[in-house]
């Protein structure tokens, strides 16, 4: 990317660009500032895109270079948006510190999308009244393979268009998405074609199953098929008495057949799942959280339906142990252009910036409104696109201020998952500060421009982290920067980290927590009866407290940043019980004592105090007791003298 040359444009003069700070602050070649690059000055973008290896500071005339570049068969150049975002405002600051941070993001390679193939047919069922479903048949049956699917009820229309089908039914369930929906009915009628009249129907049968690649649901007043139906690919619903809404169906529709590409949102690693043990519930987060209902149990961890998420992100900033991540781009990406933002800004800016964090839809909407017709982004105000705004959690909003951001503002738009966005903020405030992070959701740009010219919290004195490592480990390392005092940070219900509070009265050492931990952070030690506990790797999953047969552990959701955190402690420990027939050691006394306070002369196999020794016995001591004495089961006396050839011969000569 060194050797990259950035086009600049000052949009007719309407925008202050310093071409040189611009190029000393990130690393690329700069030209000189043209006015008209979409119009009198095409020829030049025209030769530097045909000289390859070209980057445009133009969000708004995009598609023209796009064109430009495909009319003379020229690779496809990169673009940054410089005016929208930092050159047009109301204030008096300097844009150059956030033109060179957003050239240096964008110069950043962006890692390659993982996709799948998605085919289909055509195949088409289409659900509503008579009247509606029959007349959306019409329109799409010579373009798509469709059957009706009417209500078992449902009288039959008069009419008889034999170029697609019609049955009757009541849906009983619906799975799948684009390409490979699952539908299940019973009552399920086919039309008999056959005969003069109206048309009869076959007998009702139950359990009746079919596969389709689109359904197109014009029901009136019925609940969708699916959670978060408008992110469903391949299910189109509409109310048919919205003519726009109807007619945008029916096209959406029509253009579904031929094979397409599905982006791979999440990475799953199964083996880092908390989400049960031994059948014994553990962590839920993703699961409560997920709008399409792509996650589900799957024994011990959770199973991720490619084709139904919708990459919103939620899974992947809830998730405590990294078992689910966002891939579109990694976790990592977006750690490295939060702190790609941040040091660029430092080379020619003085202060703290502040961060806002938004889609590519609403929110890049309300940035151009605002830049066109309102105020403006202040200059001190970075903006910084996610593809899935529910994504950016806690970690990252901890790692923005440790690397010096002095505010993290999202900006919502009305299709956000604002559920887990919700907590994550009050998770960040918790470690960061109240003030340090907040979520927006203006209606108009007016609302927009007042929200950020708000009262501005002072700069934090931090020293710059790198964010480098996982999720985890980021919000520690930013946490420990934004906090200088020793105390553990209580943090609210729910939060990933957090230490165990033990019950030592109730606690017997039976170690079943220690044995379905999913992270490791409770611990054994093979020498003595000990129950430890290493806080930085609990997940606070509720697996151990949900196992414990004595109910004597319980969560305490807080961030402990002290070293300690890092090493196991010791929660409780007990001398062992010394086998009272060899001597060694075996078990926990406690136990040992409780077992013989219970057992001894209460129950039958246990009657007198011989049989009661057995308990304070260790395994070997045991077997060889009960093997020897006088109630032993197996005991069957001497063993009879082995008969040979001669006895048998002796015998013969006796008689």
């Amino acid at each position: 990317m060194t050797d990259m040359k950035l086009l600049l444009c000052d949009c007719r003069k309407s925008q202050a660009i310093d071409a040189e700070r611009l190029e000393e602050a990130s690393g690329v070649s700069c030209s000189r500032v043209y006015s008209e690059l979409c119009r009198s000055e095409a020829g030049i973008a025209e030769d530097a895109i045909r000289s390859g290896n070209v980057m445009i500071a133009c969000g708004q005339e995009q598609s023209i270079f796009q064109e430009i570049a495909a009319d003379i068969e020229a690779e496809e150049p990169l673009f940054v948006d410089l005016r929208d975002r930092a050159g047009w405002h109301d204030g008096s600051s300097d844009p150059g510190p956030k033109m060179a941070a957003l050239i240096a993001d964008a110069l950043l390679p962006h890692p390659g999308e993982k996709v799948v193939d998605v085919s289909s047919a055509g195949t088409c069922i289409i659900l509503g009244d008579p009247e509606d479903a029959t007349e959306a048949a019409g329109l799409l049956c010579e373009t798509l393979s469709v059957t009706v699917l009417l209500a078992p009820e449902a009288d039959m229309p008069i009419s008889d268009d034999r170029r697609y089908d019609i049955v009757r039914g009541r849906l009983k369930g619906a799975t799948g998405a684009l390409g490979d929906f699952k539908l299940s009915f019973d009552a399920l009628q086919e039309r008999i074609p056959g005969g003069r009249g109206a048309f009869n129907w076959t007998e009702p049968r139950d359990g009746g199953r079919t596969g389709c690649d689109i359904i197109v649901d014009l029901r009136r007043g019925s609940q969708p098929l699916f959670p978060a139906p408008e992110k469903r690919e391949g299910y189109l619903r509409a109310d048919p008495g919205n003519t726009a809404a109807r007619t945008k169906v029916l096209m959406d529709a029509s253009q579904l057949i031929g094979t397409f590409e599905k982006p791979i949102y999440i990475k799953l690693n199964e083996d880092l799942c908390a989400h049960s043990r031994a059948q014994k519930p553990g962590c839920s987060r993703c699961l409560n959280l997920c709008p399409t209902g792509a996650i589900t149990p799957a024994g011990d961890h959770v199973a991720v339906d490619a084709m139904v998420c919708a990459g919103c992100g939620s899974c992947s900033a809830v998730c405590p142990s990294g078992a689910i991540s966002y891939d579109a781009p990694p976790v990592d990406h977006v750690f490295k252009r939060i702190q790609t933002l941040a040091s660029t800004w430092r080379k020619l800016g003085t202060g703290s910036p502040r961060l806002l964090v938004h889609d590519a839809s609403h929110g890049l909407d309300m940035i151009r409104l605002s830049a066109r017709y309102g105020k403006g982004l202040p200059g001190d105000v970075i903006p910084l696109q996610i593809d899935a705004l529910a994504g950016f959690g806690h970690a990252e909003m901890l790692a923005a201020l440790a690397s010096g951001f002095q505010l993290v503002t999202l900006l919502l738009s009305p299709g956000t998952e604002k559920d887990g966005l919700v907590f994550q903020a009050e998770l960040a405030a918790a470690i960061a500060g109240e003030e340090r992070v907040s979520l927006v959701e203006p209606v108009d740009p007016d609302q927009f421009d007042e929200l950020l010219r708000g009262d501005v919290p002072d700069a934090l004195p931090v020293q710059p982290i790198l964010p480098v490592g996982s999720r985890r480990q980021v919000t520690r390392l930013a946490a420990r920067a934004l906090n200088t005092g020793g105390a553990p940070i209580t943090l609210p219900a729910g939060a990933p980290y957090g230490a165990l509070d033990i019950n030592l009265d109730s606690c017997t050492l039976c170690l079943s927590c220690v044995s379905l931990c999913p992270s490791g952070a409770l611990k054994e030690n093979p020498d003595m009866p000990q129950l430890r506990f290493q806080e930085d790797a609990c997940l606070q999953c509720g697996i151990c407290t949900n196992i414990c047969p004595e109910s004597a552990l319980s969560l305490n959701p807080r961030l402990n940043l002290a070293d300690e955190a890092l090493t196991p402690i010791v929660l409780k420990e007990e001398e062992p019980f010394e086998c009272v027939s060899c001597g060694k050691p075996f078990g926990v006394r406690s136990m040992v004592e409780r077992m013989t306070e219970k057992l001894a002369g209460k129950h039958g196999m246990f009657k007198d105090n011989k049989a009661a020794q057995l308990i304070q016995m260790c395994d070997d001591c045991r077997v060889n007791a009960v093997y020897h004495s006088e109630n032993n089961p197996f005991a069957m006396g001497e063993r009879p003298k082995v008969r040979t050839t001669d006895d048998y011969i002796s015998k013969r000569r006796d008689h």
